[in-house]
């Protein structure tokens, strides 16, 4: 079910406009504000007041694409990093996976040395008890 369209009025450049979307008013409002920033980063410029209507619009349209760029290269340059980090922590429990395998191995390994060694050293009591037992 789609979201109702949200109807308010917003104060762009000293002038009322009533703007429509289906984002709350609340954001509406910050693309508003947002705007009128803008206007008055580049009214702030001399040569940008003296420029035609339509020169400043472009002017303005292009300092936003501008500011949109911008945020989009940081975005994508995010979304690389955390790929290359998600690469780097699936490498790291590949190897740490690896890791306890092999330490489990060696756990393995080392318990039945042990039990080996259990063994040979009951049968050299064994055989130290035989031994005792011809000398006599």
């Amino acid at each position: 079910m789609a979201s109702a369209k949200n109807y308010t009025e917003v104060l762009i450049d000293g002038k009322v406009f009533t703007v429509s979307g289906f984002e709350s008013e609340e954001y509406l409002q910050k693309i508003a504000s947002y705007l009128n920033h803008k206007i008055m980063e580049c009214t702030a410029n001399d040569s940008y007041r003296k420029q035609s209507a339509d020169t400043r619009s472009i002017l303005l349209a292009l300092n936003i694409s501008d500011d949109y760029f911008k945020a989009k290269m940081k975005v994508d340059s995010f979304e690389s990093d955390m790929d290359n980090r998600d690469k780097e922590m699936y490498d790291l429990k590949h190897d740490l996976i690896s890791t306890q395998i092999k330490y489990e191995n060696t756990q393995k390994a080392l318990d039945k040395a042990r039990e080996e060694n259990q063994a040979l050293q009951l049968q050299i009591v064994k055989l130290e008890a035989e031994m005792k037992t011809k000398k006599k």
